[in-house]
């Protein structure tokens, strides 16, 4: 297939190994990927890096990061120094969650996906392994959808844009599988809620463990470089 004439989408990237693998699925079935990050003000700017190495190196159309500021509103371990990221298992929603994120990014996904004229955003929510976090849920995937074609130029006239979540039924050590199956680097993505700028992984906090038993999972070694 011609580059101009494959399918345009706007794939969210955070440097992480759920993303990534989103990634690699969408470029896999023949889309014009343009990655998207945020510099939103989180603790750690290793994954960022990542994100823009990965890209470039897996072949995107373009990359863009988009500077916000949601430590101006804090809320989240991740965007508020008031808060510690937990290094242990907490109960109900953990104070790493960032208030309003993912509607937050796939708005402005939404809209640089109009700009391009793409009609698909991948998203790597995931509802199995997600911590608990709300903007992770296939019901707020749905409404948000749903949102989008009433209140795009797009949707009006009737070019209906779609929100793929392929990972949001996957337990980590599936969605690690799929992606060695690409041929994902997991060595090249940082996870960790307070990676050191190298991107060493602290192996303690909720995004490690998770990283890491999913490996277990999988059955294969873990690549993450961590600080201890």
């Amino acid at each position: 297939m011609n580059m101009t004439n494959k399918a345009k989408a706007v794939v969210l990237v955070s440097g992480g190994l759920d993303s990534i693998t989103v990634l690699a699925m969408a470029l896999k079935h023949g889309y014009q990927c343009h990655t998207l990050s945020f510099d939103y003000g989180q603790r750690y700017g290793a994954e960022l890096v990542a994100a823009e190495k990965i890209s470039r190196e897996m072949g995107v159309t373009d990359h863009k990061v988009v500077n916000l500021n949601l430590n101006s509103i804090g809320g989240s371990a991740l965007t508020d120094d008031a808060f510690a990221v937990p290094e242990s298992e907490t109960e109900g929603i953990p104070i790493t969650y960032v208030p309003a994120r993912n509607t937050v990014f796939l708005s402005i996904a939404l809209g640089w996906a109009e700009v391009l004229n793409a009609d698909n955003i991948f998203i790597g929510v995931n509802a199995v392994d997600y911590s608990g976090y709300p903007d992770c849920r296939p019901e707020f995937i749905s409404a948000f959808e749903a949102m989008a074609n009433v209140a795009t130029k797009a949707g009006v006239e009737g070019r209906k844009i779609a929100i793929r979540t392929p990972l949001i039924d996957l337990s980590k050590g599936e969605i690690i599988l799929r992606g060695l199956a690409l041929g994902v680097d997991y060595g090249l993505t940082v996870s960790c809620y307070q990676a050191t700028e190298s991107g060493e992984a602290c192996g303690k906090c909720d995004s490690c463990r998770l990283r890491r038993q999913g490996f277990v999972e999988a059955g294969v070694s873990d690549p993450t470089r961590y600080s201890v």
